[in-house]
């Protein structure tokens, strides 16, 4: 059975934290692939700074040189808000012979008495939970704890930086930042 790692998220913009997280869960656990999936549009958070069309770009940008690395738009296609296990259900259904992986940061392993159907979805996929400072791995859920460097980069403060005309060289693939140059993207 093939072993399927999933990283969801919001993506605006992939930055190598994003990387990072996958290759370090992917090498550990024996993953043949990792999917990336951007959400439509997240049920925890705002809507995203740039257009669905973006960060796919972004995404497929960031993830080309490793073979891996694959895109999956399923939660895109839907066009509306992605839960995680409207996500699972579906591809449970389209690959069972594929056995998955979904990665969560510790801030999502202590709200997972939170997420929609949550009983159900743990019999769907199994959670990996990537400490991070700050936040405990604790749930009564059964996760994978994964204990990797940490590295202190988020898409917000990708963001902030780049609105306020500083670099964000080693924080994200040259290809990402090339895109977002030519798209004038985050320039408030």
């Amino acid at each position: 059975m093939k072993r399927i790692g999933i990283l969801g998220g919001t993506f605006d913009p992939p930055h190598i934290g994003h990387l990072f997280i996958a290759d370090e869960v992917r090498i550990r656990l024996r993953l043949q692939e990792v999917w990336f999936i951007p959400s439509y549009q997240p049920p925890h958070k705002r809507e995203a700074k740039t257009s669905v069309n973006d960060r796919i770009q972004m995404i497929s940008r960031a993830i080309n040189d490793h073979s891996a690395f694959k895109l999956n738009t399923i939660e895109i296609n839907r066009l509306e808000k992605s839960y995680t296990f409207d996500t699972m259900k579906a591809l449970t259904e389209d690959f069972p012979h594929k056995k998955f992986y979904f990665i969560i940061g510790a801030d999502m392993v202590e709200y997972l008495p939170h997420w929609r159907n949550i009983d159900a979805l743990m019999k769907l996929v199994t959670f990996v939970g990537v400490k991070r400072p700050g936040y405990q791995l604790q749930t009564s859920y059964p996760i994978i704890e994964m204990d990797i460097p940490y590295l202190d980069i988020s898409s917000t403060l990708i963001r902030k930086r780049l609105r306020n005309k500083q670099s964000v060289r080693y924080l994200m693939p040259q290809s990402v930042y090339a895109y977002i140059k030519e798209k004038q993207l985050y320039e408030y």
